[in-house]
């Protein structure tokens, strides 16, 4: 494993970045992708996007090559072509999204590459709860997850993984937990279980700042807001003018059965969210074993301004 643990680390709640140097970035024209690959570069990054054979020419290309970006088409199944495309890189990020044949398969072929190109720093595509101490089964897509990082920690390079909680943006529509309509905030098990939310501009723009920082730890845990369901239903009340109140469906054991049944009847076992997939998202995190353990470290980068879930929610 590479010595790189937060124990080894000196605090950089100070840091000032290097000079910036080469950053590859995988996934670049997905959601995050874009908004990473933004914020690299007003930090001054030279940035190399991979994409796949045909891609270049997608509106998505065509708008990082506009922002002077390097699009670089590439056979993932090439190792050569790959590590060609990853020399001279200071960091690979991935932003890559999918199942196991994208998170496990493609990753690693991501990462072989940057190995045998000298990269010296790597950043996985984790950007969500700490999946590092549920157990096996409660959660697909983090099973993925924690499968690369047995990978990744026995590779040799320094490899930093940033854990940011559920994206806040969620909250405006696809998570069912404040409901606009009916001005509720839904919830199973405990309304003071602490929870974390990142917006995902926040994200991007800490990975950028991690990825021009070589003195990074094996994991960056930040939180725009902790805040529980009634954190929530007080955010929502303040944000809107208008009270909302919490539905408690019922306990964690509910939930898990609700799970069970959802994926019965709807597998969708090759989509990468299904509906089931949401839930086992909410159900690590109101359990609290995804909770990211404190202190942050949100005050590492101070040119940070985080968005708060009250500000979100009145800019819906």
């Amino acid at each position: 494993m590479h010595p790189n643990t937060a124990a080894n680390t000196p605090d950089r709640s100070s840091f000032t970045p290097s000079t910036p140097g080469t950053i590859v970035l995988a996934g670049a024209t997905g959601a995050l992708g874009l908004l990473i690959t933004h914020h690299l570069r007003r930090r001054g990054a030279t940035v190399r996007a991979l994409v796949r054979p045909g891609a270049s020419t997608r509106p998505e290309a065509e708008s990082l090559q506009l922002q002077g970006v390097e699009v670089v088409e590439v056979d993932y199944n090439n190792l050569a072509d790959l590590t060609q495309a990853c020399t001279g890189a200071a960091c690979v990020i991935s932003a890559l999204s999918g199942l196991r044949d994208v998170i496990v398969d493609m990753q690693t072929q991501l990462l072989e590459a940057a190995v045998a190109a000298g990269v010296p720093r790597f950043i996985p595509s984790d950007f969500s709860a700490d999946f590092t101490h549920l157990p096996e089964g409660s959660n697909r897509n983090f099973d993925f997850r924690r499968e690369f990082q047995r990978r990744l920690d026995v590779a040799p390079i320094q490899a930093t993984s940033i854990l940011n909680g559920m994206f806040m943006d969620l909250l405006t529509g696809q998570a069912p937990v404040v409901l606009q309509g009916p001005r509720r905030v839904v919830y199973w098990g405990d309304a003071d279980q602490p929870l974390d939310f990142t917006t995902m501009v926040n994200t991007a723009e800490f990975t950028a700042a991690a990825a021009l920082d070589a003195t990074t730890p094996r994991y960056l845990r930040v939180a725009g807001e902790v805040a529980s369901i009634r954190g929530l239903q007080a955010a929502a009340s303040a944000a809107t003018g208008k009270p909302f109140k919490l539905f408690r469906v019922g306990g964690l054991g509910v939930l898990a059965t609700m799970i069970k049944v959802t994926k019965t009847l709807m597998p969708a076992e090759k989509e990468v969210f299904p509906p089931w997939q949401g839930m086992q998202y909410l159900h690590n995190m109101y359990s609290g074993l995804a909770k990211l353990a404190e202190p942050l470290d949100n005050s590492r980068y101070p040119d940070i301004r985080w968005t708060k879930v009250q500000e979100l929610l009145a800019n819906r």
